[in-house]
């Protein structure tokens, strides 16, 4: 059996990781195309079970007939679950975003809110989809527990936990909180590039000294690149 990594072994693990894909990805960003808090927020909540790419296709059209959170509020049903419907469980979001337009009315002026905990009492916003408005459209830090956050994270031996508000805290106690939102970026795109959730892609890692999950794939250079994906991506 290997010695137990230390406290203080693992944060320094975790900060190399980080550096490594900083060098890697060194153009990381949200992947959502928005213009400002409610429409990154609009976004967010389509991003469910579905690609950001099949989002970017909608929202040009959504965002062009809605512009504020009282547009949606008195929007029409049936108009909004047919310009989505593309995105998958299209009643439900159409809900969740009728719903948190009309809580934004009610409460907060038409406007989004730039505090976590009032974020999360809107209709269909957990802390994931607030910490992407957080950390995109108001500059707060904020990880973003997706599941290839989750999936990588325990792949690098960070942790054991499967819910997502408890990685979130153990993950910000490894890496300096002024790079949360920037670190979650760098993890999704590794995600959906090389650290694949089925085959990951490990002969064409660059964490492959650091990750103790290496081997999950094919170690073959030649075999991992064909596996290396690029975007637009889910």
């Amino acid at each position: 059996m290997p010695q137990k990594e230390s406290r203080l072994a693992l944060v320094r693990r975790a900060r190399r990781i980080n550096r490594i894909l900083a060098e890697t990805y060194p153009d990381a960003h949200c992947e959502l195309d928005f213009a400002d808090p409610l429409e990154l927020l609009v976004a967010t909540i389509l991003s469910a079970q579905c690609t950001d790419k099949r989002v970017n296709m909608v929202t040009p059209v959504l965002f062009a007939k809605y512009r504020t959170a009282a547009d949606y509020a008195a929007a029409d049903r049936d108009e909004v679950e047919q310009i989505i419907k593309s995105t998958g469980f299209f009643r439900a979001k159409t809900n969740s975003i009728l719903g948190m337009a009309q809580a934004l009315c009610d409460r907060y002026g038409g406007e989004v809110p730039g505090k976590l905990k009032d974020l999360v009492t809107l209709p269909g916003v957990g802390r994931k989809t607030a910490n992407v408005v957080l950390g995109n459209a108001f500059g707060v830090p904020g990880l973003t527990v997706d599941t290839h956050f989750q999936r990588l994270t325990r792949r690098f031996g960070w942790l054991d936990e499967t819910d997502p508000v408890k990685i979130e805290h153990e993950v910000g106690t490894l890496i300096p909180k002024a790079q949360w939102t920037v670190f979650s970026h760098r993890i999704i795109w590794h995600g959906r590039r090389i650290c694949n959730a089925r085959k990951p892609a490990c002969g064409a890692c660059p964490l492959t000294a650091l990750c103790p999950s290496y081997g999950a794939g094919p170690t073959d250079p030649v075999e991992a690149r064909k596996l290396v994906k690029t975007g637009p991506f889910s």
